[in-house]
Formats: structure tokens, C-alpha cells, sequence
């Protein structure tokens, strides 16, 4: 949304330069626009009729930008939302090609992203992903699995308000990878088993088991990507949470931290103060149960 005030003033100008330097001339429109084609596009090929009523869709996000916390895929998964209950398709369109769609219309703008944030925002809650070649070449998708919330300890979000250095460098994990680089291909075969092995410890309650997994996720993306790429205001919010003995992990490719304080509240305390004096934000992470319908999880079955 766009609106002239009554008076212009440098501020106002400054305020607007700042905005268009964050977010380019259209915003999160283009992804609005991007899903609308791709879903008009995906119920064309599976013969699902549209009525062709009119409509308005605009939107408005509190996701800190720039954080790691898939602000864009967010906006494109509530678009979606809105458009299977606009067209009243929720039963056509399956839970597990959703994720797919959100992807496909990031794709559209040139967004490099991959599956797992998508997921994480289709299904809500606590889902185990398991994105083994078999399956997705098998099925155009993962094996995603819903788990009970109340298996996770309590977790924090680090992140910066203003973050300015977020990795300046051009990573070549990728292409190294399907050069066939041994030490990528070993690292990223290890970073694909933790889910697993996550997994197993959150249904033992193994919280110990957890922080070490977590820790052990960042430092082999840390030995993949190396500092440079990584960026120094990232690796920053990792170590703050361990100098108090914290376990953390990126919450994605960077900007934002997750953090787990297995010796509880005393340590947290610690973890704020630490927070406090790096300049970094810390926030409980509050994790919120499905919001997924009957019709949505019927289609689970067929």
C-alpha cells in the first residue's frame, strides 16, 4: 500500500528511500502476483474448475525482515490460504503439494530457496521432514510428518533489529556438491541424518542428545560454508547463545538464531543478559499447534 501525505517533508522522503531500498518498488505484491499465476496454472492442469467471481487481496506482515525467518514464503502460504477458501478447493488441492506451490511462486521471482520453510508454514506446528531422493523423485514431494508440540523444551529467537552483514560472499557448496566433492558430499549427508536423529531424541525426551545435534547442525554448515560466506554478525548470535552454554543453530540459511538452554530458566537469564550486551533481540519461541482443517487432513488419506 502506498499513500502521499498531506505534507512532504525529508523525512518522509528518507522513510520512503529506506523502504524501497528493503523491499524494491513492489513489495511483497509480486509474490501475491507470482501464486496467483502458479495456482491458476496448477488447477488448470489438474482439470479443478475456478469460479470467476472477483477479488482484493492485499497484505500486511510483523516478520522481521532480512532475519532468516522466510518472510516472503510466509506471505505466499496465507495467499494460498486465502485462495483455496476463496475458491472453496482446500479438499482438491492435497497438504503435501502445497509446499510445492508456495515454492514454485518464489521460484517464478527468481527466489533460491528450498522445501522446508514451506512446510514448516503449510502444515503449522512440529513436522518431521524426510526429503530422501526415492521420495521425491517418487512422489514430486517429501514425507511430512506431524508431531506433538509438547515434545519440544522451550526455545529462543535470537536475532538483530538491524542486521547489516549477513553473508557477503557468493557460496560454492552447490556447485562443489555436484562436482562431487567428497567433504561436501559426507557433510551434507550427516546434515541430512540429524532430522532423524532429532526426531528420535524429541520422542525420548532426550534434551541433552537435542543440544548436541543442534550444535553439531552449525558447526558442520560452518565448516561447508566457512566464515566469509557466513557472515560475522551470524556466527555473532551462534556464539553469544554458547558462551552461557546455550545450544543454537541457525533458524535457516542465517539472520536469525534458535537457541536451547538445556539447564533452564537461570541459564535463559544468562542468555538474555548475553543478548542484551551484544545488542541482539531474544524472543521465547511460542509454537503454535496446526491450524490445518478436517477438509485439509482428509486429503492426508487419499
Amino acid at each position: 500500500m502506498f499513500s502521499l501525505p498531506e505534507r512532504i517533508d525529508s523525512k518522509w522522503v528518507r522513510a520512503q528511500v529506506n523502504r524501497l531500498q528493503s523491499e524494491g518498488y513492489y513489495g511483497g505484491v509480486r509474490l501475491l502476483m507470482a501464486l496467483c499465476k502458479v495456482f491458476h496454472i496448477y488447477c488448470k492442469d489438474h482439470s479443478i474448475d475456478l469460479h470467476g467471481r472477483n477479488f482484493t487481496i492485499s497484505y500486511e506482515t510483523n516478520i522481521p525482515r532480512q532475519t532468516g525467518l522466510s518472510g516472503s514464503s510466509a506471505i505466499v502460504c496465507a495467499a494460498l490460504n486465502c485462495l483455496l477458501d476463496f475458491y472453496n478447493v482446500r479438499h482438491l488441492v492435497k497438504v503435501e503439494v502445497r509446499p510445492n506451490l508456495v515454492l514454485n511462486a518464489e521460484k517464478e521471482l527468481g527466489i533460491v530457496a528450498g522445501l522446508q520453510d514451506r512446510v514448516a508454514q503449510v502444515y503449522g506446528g512440529l513436522v518431521y521432514m524426510d526429503f530422501s531422493k526415492e521420495n521425491m523423485e517418487k512422489l514430486g514431494h517429501g514425507i511430512y510428518i506431524p508431531m506433538d508440540i509438547s515434545l519440544l523444551p522451550p526455545l529462543y529467537l535470537i536475532y538483530a533489529e538491524n542486521p547489516s552483514d549477513s553473508g557477503k560472499v557468493h557460496s560454492t557448496v552447490r556447485q562443489r556438491w555436484l562436482n562431487g566433492d567428497k567433504f561436501i558430499i559426507t557433510s551434507m549427508d550427516e546434515v541430512a541424518n540429524i532430522p532423524l536423529e532429532g526426531r528420535e531424541a524429541l520422542l525420548e525426551k532426550d534434551y541433552a542428545k537435542l543440544a548436541k545435534l543442534m550444535n553439531r547442525n552449525f558447526d558442520l554448515r560452518r565448516s561447508m560454508f566457512g566464515d566469509e560466506c557466513l557472515g560475522a554478525l551470524n556466527i555473532e548470535m551462534v556464539e553469544v547463545a554458547r558462551r552461557v552454554g546455550a545450544a543454537s543453530k541457525f533458524t535457516g540459511s542465517g539472520g536469525a538464531v534458535v537457541a536451547f538452554c538445556p539447564d533452564g530458566p537461570l541459564q535463559a537469564k544468562l542468555l538474555e543478559d548475553e543478548c542484551r550486551r551484544a545488542g541482539f533481540i531474544l524472543k521465547p519461541i511460542q509454537v503454535v499447534p496446526s491450524r490445518l482443517y478436517e477438509v485439509d487432513l482428509n486429503t492426508l488419506k487419499n
